[in-house]
């Protein structure tokens, strides 16, 4: 039950993608000069532009989660599918079978081990949930983050709220010159240090998808609505 738990905190962090936790941490130290100030909102701008053409996508992926002195934790295997707007499906397979779907409206977590459901509010779970930026069009949410280019394919970014639960997510995109823009990988570092890398692979535009975001709770499960 713990590792289930950890997972859900790790990757969205609800009670309200490298390196090792201390390089990680390293990279998040306050953006103070006006030249970094700058350098930050120019580093956003390229990214919003990178997001604005993900198209809808699906992939298989493997996640590493370790804590903040570098321990491995756990390992998972899955598939995901992200879409706009605030469209996701995250399903592990193994270790510990689980399921996470957002419909844009609500924020599904199914453990069948346990027979339960909660459901979040996805507009309320945003700010704590950032890998939701590649699947909101809405420019504004952009306003709550800094941005660093670590290279061509690589960007940073930084809750600016000291209390978020999610401390920063990283984004990593294939080396590609041409379209579609394809993610590779992503790193999250929550606020217990814990660093989760996320990689991905066969990457598959999606074009028909609506059932892949639509969730109803089974029959005989407890229902934890938190909306």
């Amino acid at each position: 039950m713990f590792k289930k738990s950890l997972l859900f905190i790790t990757l969205f962090n609800l009670t309200c993608v490298s390196v090792l936790a201390s390089e990680a941490k390293h990279k998040l130290q306050p953006l103070v000069s006006a030249n970094s100030q700058q350098k930050s909102s120019a580093a956003k701008q390229e990214l919003m532009k990178k997001v604005a053409q993900l198209s809808a996508f699906s992939a298989e992926f493997t996640q590493k989660i370790v804590d903040a002195d570098g321990n491995n934790i756990q390992d998972n295997y899955g598939s995901l599918a992200v879409a706009k707007p605030n469209l996701l499906h995250w399903q592990i397979n193994e270790p510990n079978e689980s399921l996470i779907v957002s419909d844009g409206k609500a924020l599904w977590l199914f453990d069948p081990f346990i027979e339960q459901v909660s459901v979040y509010a996805t507009d309320g779970a945003m700010a704590n949930t950032p890998i939701l930026l590649l699947a909101n069009p809405d420019k504004s949410i952009w306003q709550d983050y800094d941005v660093k280019r670590l290279n061509k394919n690589d960007y940073l970014i930084n809750a600016k709220n000291e209390n978020s639960q999610v401390k920063s997510l990283e984004l990593v995109f294939a080396s590609n010159d041409n379209h579609p823009v394809i993610l590779a990988e992503f790193i999250i570092l929550d606020a217990t240090g814990q660093l989760s890398r996320v990689s991905l692979t066969n990457v598959k535009e999606l074009h028909e998808y609506k059932k892949l975001f639509t969730f109803t709770p089974p029959a005989g499960v407890e229902i934890d609505d938190q909306r």
